[in-house]
């Protein structure tokens, strides 16, 4: 795991205006999408998207879209040294889960009846 510490995140003057161009770009979509209903809505759609995305990709040239880049690159190289199951180890350990979890269910519902059925002879109903 990578503990390493840096602050190279602040934000300049070129930021705050990439985070206004974004806004500007996603509420542009909100806009086509709203004022131009004559239009056909998978197109309004996927102007909605294309505004969206291209929002996205502005604020991910910021100073803490670099360092959310980094962060998911880090990720994805942690995810790689993930040994994932067989498929037949997921297949034994979802049946147990599922035994566990009627017998658990079971053993509830036996103190539920006897619970209930204890307050009902102390009230003599």
């Amino acid at each position: 795991m990578n503990t390493k510490v840096e602050n190279s995140s602040e934000t300049g003057l070129a930021d705050y205006a990439k985070y206004g161009l974004a806004l500007l770009l996603a509420a542009a979509g909100m806009a086509v999408f709203y004022l131009l209903p004559q239009w056909p809505a998978v197109v309004r759609g996927l102007l909605v998207f294309l505004a969206l995305a291209l929002a996205v990709l502005v604020l991910g040239f910021t100073a803490k879209g670099l360092v959310a880049r980094k962060f998911f690159a880090d990720s994805l190289f942690e995810l790689r040294k993930v040994v994932w199951p067989t498929r037949e180890e997921t297949l034994k350990i979802t049946g147990l889960v599922l035994v566990v979890v009627a017998v658990i269910s079971l053993v509830l519902s036996a103190f539920d009846w006897v619970i209930s059925t204890a307050i009902k002879w102390l009230l003599g109903a």
